[in-house]
């Protein structure tokens, strides 16, 4: 605790680390909620908690700032929940262990750090608190479920809030200034089997994958990382050459989470086995060396298991196997307007086989409402080809730019003159509720910004401290030079 506390500037610190303290996963946020609910309050300010559970907290303009215009301040309270497979932690009891490393990062012992947004969540707690800083009148606003269908921001109530700018604190590079992001579609295949007992004799084996880096399925989707579910595909499309039945699969977690780790087990005629093996072994090794340079630390098993008895029929494997092989996933199309942004993509995310059902979870981001049509009924169509049933869900809007933003002319003049250089102002391919919010409030002036994160939605997620610094100092004069009503 105390190396965490003596880090510049240690309001935020302290409050990233008590924040980090309370569990918070997406859709469980029950005590995340009574904390900043407590926190509100033992500080006498207006606290309100909406029908869905966001918090919004309100407080006065400092003196001499009656005069100018409102800002919400802007970030989400639940975190993306992944852990390395030899790490026991319980995130809906535990909190996160933090720790300062010498390479001057923040990070969290085999989990997610939650920095991503709870860096944002305690900058705000920061103002809140603060009795001596320079700011207009400030609504705080805390939404929930952020990472797993943004429903908060969906069920915001339309009358609670009265601020005319909006500053989202869930960006993850310190130089950029983000004017819009991609929305989202979940998309789900689903497919029952009657299970065969097999009789006679049979083998089984296991192929399990791990060491993968993941990460965000927006944000890193353009860096050509490992799927473990198109690679587990892979293995299992050449395993129908020697007549396998799945018996069980397991493979990836969170739609918005590149999957790193995943296993599945097949069973096949003992007089094949040796030969299945031998060329799933022969498949690592080509994996190994595509991924060598991008997935240093991938790691690939084939090995021998107890017999499993209960499997798909022949057929149904083939159809999972198609279904994982032809499902897109990656970049669909890089934007036109936007250097080096992408535009469209899939994050085949999630797999589960057992018990007579096959389960297959997508997420399918795009800055234009078409193409995110377009690629999903695409997945549709590839699944249903396979025997599939497809369903979509929790889809969310995307965020267009204003390049007449009054705020982002501000806010990209005070960052010239504070650190010398031009700041990037992009939009974003991950999810940020700045395009719900506005739907409900078309009239806000919105701005994404924050310190450099890197490995968000990962055991390898990370907060720059130096970066963290820089973003205090720039939000400090966002909000001393906020613009008069």
């Amino acid at each position: 605790m105390q190396e965490i506390l003596n880090l510049e500037p240690q309001n935020i610190w302290k409050n990233f680390y008590d924040l980090n303290q309370v569990p918070r996963p997406s859709k469980k946020e029950e005590k995340v909620i009574k904390f900043m609910m407590d926190f509100g309050k033992k500080l006498n300010l207006e606290t309100i908690k909406d029908s869905v559970g966001n918090v919004i907290i309100k407080k006065p303009a400092s003196a001499g700032m009656e005069d100018r215009k409102t800002i919400v301040l802007q970030s989400h309270l639940d975190m993306v929940c992944q852990k390395n497979n030899d790490v026991q932690f319980d995130f809906d009891t535990q909190g996160i262990e933090m720790y300062v490393d010498t390479d001057g990062f923040v990070k969290a012992k085999g989990t997610t750090l939650g920095a991503d947004n709870g860096i944002g969540v305690a900058t705000i707690m920061t103002v809140l608190e603060s009795q001596d800083m320079v700011h207009p009148p400030i609504e705080a606003l805390f939404t929930i479920d952020e990472e797993t269908g943004m429903t908060g921001a969906i069920g915001l109530d339309e009358t609670i809030l009265q601020g005319e700018i909006l500053l989202n604190l869930d960006t993850e590079e310190d130089d950029e200034l983000t004017m819009g992001c991609a929305g989202g579609l979940d998309v789900t295949a689903t497919k029952s089997y009657s299970v065969e007992n097999l009789s006679g004799d049979f083998k089984s084996l296991k192929v399990d994958i791990k060491g993968l880096k993941g990460g965000h399925s927006g944000g890193d989707i353009h860096l050509g990382l490992g799927n473990s579910n198109k690679i587990l595909g892979r293995f299992l499309h050449e395993s129908l050459n020697f007549n396998a039945q799945i018996s069980s699969m397991n493979s990836g977690s969170l739609r918005n989470a590149i999957p790193r780790e995943g296993h599945f087990v097949i069973s096949t005629p003992t007089a094949n086995f040796d030969e299945l093996k031998s060329a799933l072994e022969n498949l690592k090794k080509d994996i190994l060396i595509e991924f060598q340079n991008v997935e240093p630390n991938i790691q690939i098993s084939v090995s021998d298991v107890e017999l499993a008895t209960n499997v798909a029929s022949q057929d149904e494997t083939k159809n999972l196997a198609f279904a994982l092989m032809t499902a897109y996933n990656g970049v669909y199309r890089m934007s036109p307007e936007i250097a080096g942004l992408t535009e469209t993509s899939n994050n085949v995310a999630n797999v589960v086989v057992g018990d007579g059902e096959m389960k297959i979870l997508c997420l399918t981001r795009s800055a234009l409402d078409s193409n995110k049509k377009n690629l999903s009924e695409t997945l549709k169509a590839t699944f249903e080809l396979c025997g599939f049933e497809v369903s979509f869900s929790g889809g969310y809007p995307g965020w267009r730019p204003n390049t007449n933003s009054e705020i982002l002319r501000l806010m990209e003049k005070l960052y010239k003159e504070m650190f010398g250089e031009e700041p990037k102002i992009s939009a974003t391919h991950g999810g940020l509720e700045c395009g719900i919010i506005g739907g409900h409030y078309p009239n806000l002036d919105m701005v994404s910004f924050g310190p450099n994160i890197f490995g968000a939605h990962s055991p390898d997620e990370r907060v720059e401290i130096k970066s963290v610094q820089k973003f205090w100092k720039f939000f400090v004069d966002v909000l001393k030079n906020t613009p008069k009503k």
